[in-house]
């Protein structure tokens, strides 16, 4: 499996370019950004991160601000009453636990470890924990986020019943270390532009030769 996935991302950084290397961000800010990131899209993510930051001058008065203000400020971002609980509680944890509003402890820790802690936290899943981990503190770990399940399943990665959470534990195993960043990048990328979830484009992509759904329809 791993000469398949070296050959795809391959192809992917060939017709994509570099992945984009992840934004210089404190451990705090991926943990919030991403909580927002739930059931939405980037470009409204990004707006609701931007309001938050805008609105309140720390992460003391974010997690001490009024449920409802904090809910205003980042409705773009969708799920407003659920995302607010999650963000104040998540800063709450890490501030009774740690003492501070950082994640650098989890450094010290192996990736396992560090997973299962960020996970504790409610509303934090493996997709969250991942992307923290991946992008913040450059760890092994292979996020899978709907484009990279769909794309995934598709290539035929993972089996076709393969459930998120199962996902995550089988791409960690298959994707070698040295690339995980990238592909979860380049798959994502190649998620939007080709092989979406309706009406996919796989046959004009890099990939067409490859992806077993697309086969399947050439064959019937």
């Amino acid at each position: 499996m791993e000469k398949e996935i070296r050959e795809i991302n391959s192809r992917l950084k060939d017709y994509f370019g570099e992945a984009p290397r992840p934004e210089d961000q404190s451990g705090i800010d991926y943990l919030v950004e991403t909580i927002l990131s739930q059931n939405t899209n980037d470009i409204n993510r990004d707006k609701a991160f931007k309001k938050l930051k805008e609105k309140y001058d720390s992460w003391t008065d974010v997690e001490n601000a009024d449920r409802e203000e904090l809910i205003d400020t980042i409705r773009i971002a969708g799920l407003g009453p659920t995302k607010a609980e999650r963000i104040q509680e998540s800063l709450r944890i890490t501030r009774e636990e740690v003492g501070e509003y950082s994640l650098d402890f989890l450094n010290d820790m192996d990736v396992e470890d560090a997973k299962a802690w960020l996970e504790d936290i409610p509303g934090i899943g493996p997709k969250t924990a991942a992307i923290i981990l991946c992008f913040h503190f450059d760890r092994p770990v292979m996020p899978v986020d709907t484009h990279v399940h769909r794309v995934s399943k598709r290539l035929g990665l993972i089996p076709e019943d393969t459930s998120r959470k199962k996902a995550h534990k089988l791409l960690d195993e298959e994707v070698p270390d040295d690339i995980k960043y990238e592909f979860h990048r380049l798959l994502i990328e190649y998620g939007r532009k080709y092989c979406k979830a309706r009406h996919p484009k796989c046959k004009e992509g890099p990939l067409s030769d490859l992806c077993e759904s697309h086969l399947e329809f050439k064959e019937k």
